[in-house]
């Protein structure tokens, strides 16, 4: 693995982990947000990672890259998506304007303490990341140092 490797896998792991903790925020900040320009109450977001350069899936081909010592290369956002899974909250409120005839207003399916613990995972994997870099760099830094002793 070459010096600068390292640094591209350490800063394309920051980046993503940044990305992520930006969605997170959006998340957070639309919390309340019960219309949306399609009339809609807003939808959580999710973003998915994946190793970037990623093998194929076939077995032969993974075997076959297993065996040439296959060594990654970074991370990258493969995109960001709507969580269709989780249901939004229905809270009774006739008095609201996007209550339905029932009184019912569907809020988004934002969750703050889930939003809150998937932002100091994303924290923390910045901060790994962080680390990781700059011992990458004093690794460089020390190796340089002796070439010129």
């Amino acid at each position: 693995m070459g010096m600068f490797t390292a640094f591209d896998i350490n800063a394309s792991g920051m980046t993503a982990e940044r990305y992520r903790m930006d969605i997170i925020a959006q998340n957070v900040a639309n919390a309340e947000t019960t219309r949306t320009q399609d009339g809609t109450p807003y939808r959580r977001k999710v973003v998915v990672f994946e190793e970037k350069n990623s093998p194929p899936t076939h077995f032969h081909a993974i075997l076959q890259k297993a065996n040439e010592n296959y060594t990654g290369s970074g991370v990258k956002v493969t995109g960001v998506y709507e969580d269709t899974w989780t249901e939004g909250n229905m809270v009774y409120d006739p008095s609201h304007p996007d209550a339905d005839e029932n009184g019912y207003v569907t809020y988004p399916n934002v969750s703050i303490i889930t939003e809150m613990t998937n932002l100091i995972d994303a924290s923390r994997a910045y901060q790994a990341n962080a680390t990781a870099f700059d011992a990458s760099k004093n690794i460089a830094t020390t190796g340089l140092n002796l070439l010129n002793s």
